[in-house]
């Protein structure tokens, strides 16, 4: 794996990350990282690894997933796709294939090599959504715990950091079976949302 230089500019930075191929011959497709990055960004979106739709039209978050993570947060397609407000990047950047229960994790390589090299430009954020197990594990302090418990406590990182489970539809179980999730937290999401947009 290639050092990278973290005196690079930010926006040399972005290009290679664009252009990064270190996973390639894992990768059932052409790699196409998918992120959305701006050093004024204020909230950061982390979630686990561009699913086939959003490696088909690059764009993050572009599938019934993300619809549901734009009515947690509040927000419209217009607002969740300006990156001078929303940096988005998953745990891994490009799409790592599907296996019989649905995608494959994000491949291991990715995080080691860009994570804290972007995370430390981005010296504006006040909220990290933190979606999933694998961005709960980068980014929650402590020892790991199962998804549902680490959402349940989601008061001791907040206002700063949030678990969140995956919005995608194949948690429809989940959310009925935890009816206190879009009860307690979705609402203090929003307005959490909402406040740091209108600053």
């Amino acid at each position: 794996m290639t050092s990278i230089d973290s005196r690079l500019p930010f926006e040399a930075l972005v290009a290679k990350v664009r252009q990064c191929r270190i996973c390639e011959s894992q990768l059932p497709l052409e790699p196409r990282p998918v992120i959305q990055i701006s050093r004024a960004s204020r909230i950061l979106v982390v979630g686990q690894a561009p699913g086939r739709r959003v490696h088909e039209t690059g764009l993050p978050f572009n599938d019934p997933s993300g619809d549901r993570l734009r009515d947690w947060m509040g927000i419209t397609r217009g607002t969740f796709y300006d990156e001078e407000q929303l940096a988005i990047l998953p745990m891994g950047f490009c799409y790592p294939g599907t296996g019989k229960s649905g995608d494959l994790p994000p491949r291991p390589e990715c995080a080691p090599a860009w994570r804290e090299l972007l995370l430390e430009r981005l010296e504006h954020i006040e909220l990290t959504l933190a979606i999933g197990q694998y961005a709960h594990a980068w980014h929650l302090p402590g020892k790991k715990l199962p998804v549902t418990e680490r959402v349940r406590r989601w008061r001791e990182l907040w206002p700063d950091i949030l678990p969140l489970p995956h919005p995608s539809p194949r948690n429809n179980l989940w959310l009925r079976r935890n009816p206190w999730f879009e009860e307690e937290v979705i609402p203090q999401l929003r307005k959490r949302v909402a406040d740091i947009l209108a600053q």
